[in-house]
């Protein structure tokens, strides 16, 4: 472990931070972000990680520039989806008050099994690390490791992580105290059969979790595995717990074809009970597909596929030697980012380098509305502020403001990923939408953060100054 941290709330117990918000209306009317948070990784790790701080500010003569750069203390760590130490959840009844402001950064290094703590205070532009945790933290105390992604929810941060202490799996859930930032413990009571991990989320007000299912560290940290994926051995399950007992309640399969059941993300309201999760690739096809998780008329969880995107056919000559025996080019869909108002969804198509929006006002039935095409494993689009630069990767981490008007999105999945699906390189790019009051999204050309901006790293993801539409859980309907 390295430096400590003493967490002290300077005798304001009674203070509430501004961006905790009861409804997701309210953070909807609330100020518009001016900084984004980059979580940036070196490949090869020949120089730390960083989070990059970048000017989110249209008014700002620092606009579409990165201000602010802190290195992580290790190499190798490859950062990725880090989150808030406090947000909305604080205003659950049970919440608590007592950890303080959205104030820290809590960023995993997925390869290195390190924690870093990042304090944004006093200057928000250049987050300080005030701690980090190493990887005995995690095996001792939850017999985890690989840490992927972090949430804060009430009582807790939760940090969901791949593989097991000292084995593949399982993967799952470890806890971290909101005020000393120390691992208390693995989340999980009973697990029943799940095995593989990868993210969760949940009803909060319903006392119910979901976790979805990727594959233990072997499985991915050199790239997709051929033979495990002909084979549909990467995940494909969604699984329900009971929040109050940490039980598995139940278990959905979408079916063995439908490869890697990625990113989970609920309705914002905490009155309905259904939420939208990406599958990245069907081994029948190569199409991609978005289901629909809902609670049915008996109480039973149920899953349906609401959305497919096809694969695109390719001359074999443009495709990476792993594609090239199917002559297509998958969409594999690896982010996915439902609006605060819970009437957009935005999807990123990585290998097809699009960005789908689709209005999802009603989730059984969502409408594209809305293309953008960026990169692209044979496509290459330009940014339309370079037109003559071909890009490589493709949307990949996509975020949503808070009032559903921007949509920012970064380009790298994961090195060893990057590496197979973009040999001759993934570069390194962030790019933003504006969305029109009517729905229609348009490229602001004014914002794109670039290569020599991020210092030699690769960008992935993405959080917004006082929270986005990804990051908290409201407890009150607007």
């Amino acid at each position: 472990m390295t430096q400590d941290h003493d967490h002290q709330h300077d005798g304001h117990e009674h203070h509430q931070d501004p961006t905790f918000y009861r409804s997701p209306a309210d953070a909807a009317a609330a100020p518009k972000e001016q900084l984004a948070y980059v979580a940036t990784f070196a490949r090869p790790a020949d120089k730390p990680d960083a989070i990059a701080v970048v000017d989110v500010d249209p008014d700002s003569p620092a606009y579409s520039t990165v201000v602010g750069f802190t290195e992580m203390p290790g190499l190798g760590d490859e950062l990725h989806h880090f989150g808030w130490n406090a947000c909305s959840s604080a205003l659950c009844p049970g919440g608590g008050h007592d950890h303080g402001d959205r104030r820290y950064l809590i960023v995993p290094g997925l390869r290195s099994s390190r924690l870093h703590v990042l304090d944004t205070q006093p200057d928000p532009s250049s987050p300080q690390v005030v701690k980090t945790l190493g990887p005995e933290e995690l095996g001792k105390r939850a017999d985890y490791s690989r840490p992927h992604t972090v949430h804060c929810g009430p009582g807790a941060l939760y940090v969901s992580c791949l593989g097991a202490g000292d084995a593949e799996g399982p993967g799952g859930v470890a806890l971290l105290d909101q005020n000393t930032f120390e691992v208390t413990g693995r989340w999980e009571a009973d697990r029943g059969d799940q095995y593989l991990a990868y993210d969760i989320w949940w009803h909060v007000m319903h006392d119910v979790a979901i976790t979805s299912e990727w594959g233990t560290p072997s499985m991915i940290e050199d790239g997709i595995v051929p033979e495990l994926l002909l084979g549909q051995k990467y995940g494909h399950r969604l699984h329900f717990w009971d929040m109050k007992t940490r039980t598995n309640i139940q278990t959905v399969d979408l079916g063995a074809q439908h490869q890697m059941a990625l990113e989970l993300r609920p309705a914002h309201d905490p009155t309905k009970l259904y939420g939208f999760v990406g599958v990245v690739v069907s081994t029948e096809d190569l199409s991609a597909s978005i289901w629909l998780w809902h609670q049915a008329d008996d109480g039973k969880w149920a899953a349906q596929k609401v959305i497919t995107i096809p694969a695109e056919p390719a001359d074999a000559a443009d495709l990476p030697p792993a594609l090239q025996p199917f002559g297509a080019v998958p969409p594999l869909i690896t982010d996915l980012a439902l609006a605060v108002d819970d009437q957009k969804l935005y999807v990123s198509c990585w290998g097809t380098g699009e960005l789908k929006q689709y209005d999802v006002s009603d989730p059984f039935h969502p409408v594209e509305t809305g293309s953008v095409r960026m990169g692209g494993i044979v496509g290459r689009r330009p940014h339309p502020a370079r037109p003559g630069q071909p890009l490589s990767g493709g949307p990949q981490m996509v975020e949503v403001s808070r009032d559903s008007r921007r949509v920012y999105f970064t380009n790298s999945l994961y090195g060893a990923w990057d590496d197979q699906f973009y040999p001759d390189g993934v570069g390194a790019w962030m790019a933003k939408l504006d969305i029109g009051a009517d729905g229609g999204i348009s490229v602001d050309e004014r914002f794109f953060v670039e290569g020599d901006a991020f210092r030699g790293r690769r960008a992935h993801q993405v959080r917004l100054q006082g929270g986005d539409a990804s990051s908290d859980s409201y407890c009150f309907p607007a």
